[in-house]
C-alpha cells in the first residue's frame, strides 16, 4: 500500500526489489500484462485518489512518464493485432513426434487453436528477421489473403508466398505430412 507496484504486476517479482514503478526494458507482453491489470481494476473498482510519483504529479494530473508507457502499451497492443491477423492467415500446424515413426505435420479446421472454415496444406514460413521456420497452415484454394478478387491471382490461396516453402518428400497439397 502507498507505492506503486506496477512492475511487479508485470514480472511477477513482489520482492523489494521488484516492487517499483520503474517499467523502463519490459517487454510488450509485459506491458500488455500492465494493460490487462489496468483494464481489471478500471472496471472493478472505483479510483479513490492517484499516487504521486512517477506517472501523476503533486496535482495528479499525468507526467511524461505516463505518455511514454501508455504509448509503449498501444504499440504493443498494435503488435498483438498483427500478430492475431498473421495467425488467422497461418495458423500453427499439429504435430507429434515418435522415434518410431519421426514427425508429423497435419492441417485441420482448428490447428494451432484457429477455427475456420478451411484446412490447408502443411508449409515451412520463415519469417524476415527470424531465424529457422515454423510450420503453419495454408490455404490452398481461393484467393490470397487481403485480396478477394480471385480472378486477378488466381485459385492458389497463399501458396506462392514467397515466406513458404513445401515440405521435402510431401505431397503439394497434402493435408498432412510424415518426415522420418
Amino acid at each position: 500500500a502507498g507505492r506503486d507496484a506496477t512492475r511487479a504486476f508485470a514480472s511477477g517479482d513482489f520482492t523489494p526489489a521488484g516492487l517499483v514503478d520503474n517499467v523502463s526494458g519490459l517487454s510488450s507482453p509485459e506491458l500488455l500484462s500492465i494493460h490487462s491489470w489496468l483494464s481489471f481494476y478500471n472496471d472493478n473498482y472505483d479510483p479513490v485518489g492517484k499516487l504521486v510519483g512517477r506517472f501523476y504529479d503533486e496535482n495528479g494530473a499525468p507526467t511524461e512518464a505516463l505518455r511514454e508507457v501508455e504509448a509503449a502499451i498501444e504499440e504493443a497492443l498494435k503488435f498483438q493485432a498483427e500478430s492475431e491477423q498473421k495467425k488467422q492467415q497461418f495458423p500453427p500446424c499439429n504435430s507429434e513426434w515418435s522415434s518410431a515413426k519421426g514427425t508429423r505435420f497435419w492441417c485441420s479446421r482448428q490447428s494451432g487453436g484457429v477455427h475456420r472454415d478451411w484446412v490447408g496444406v502443411p508449409r515451412k514460413l520463415y519469417r524476415p528477421g527470424s531465424q529457422g521456420s515454423c510450420c503453419v497452415c495454408v490455404r490452398s484454394t481461393g484467393p490470397p489473403w487481403g485480396q478477394p478478387d480471385s480472378s486477378q491471382h488466381g485459385n492458389r490461396g497463399d501458396l506462392d508466398n514467397p515466406h513458404l516453402e513445401q515440405y521435402e518428400g510431401c505431397h503439394p497439397l497434402a493435408e498432412q505430412c510424415v518426415l522420418t
